[in-house]
């Protein structure tokens, strides 16, 4: 674990900007659109997680030998 990971975000960070947006002014399809988009940066963000835990058990293997 890093130890930043704890830290506040950052009042600029672009997921809390996200997360207070107001959806009232959306329609149904802006929403359906936008659900389609995090559903798909879910799935990059698991990607990436995925190869970092990879890479570094990977590592770790290597430094054990």
């Amino acid at each position: 674990m890093d130890d930043d990971e704890n830290l506040p975000r950052a009042k600029n960070d672009p997921l809390a900007a996200l997360i207070k947006q107001d959806l009232d002014p959306f329609s149904v399809d802006e929403l359906e659109e936008r659900i389609s988009m995090l559903k798909s940066e879910i799935t990059r963000c698991e990607k990436k997680k995925h190869f970092a835990v990879s890479h570094r058990a990977s590592a770790e293997d290597l430094f054990k030998k």
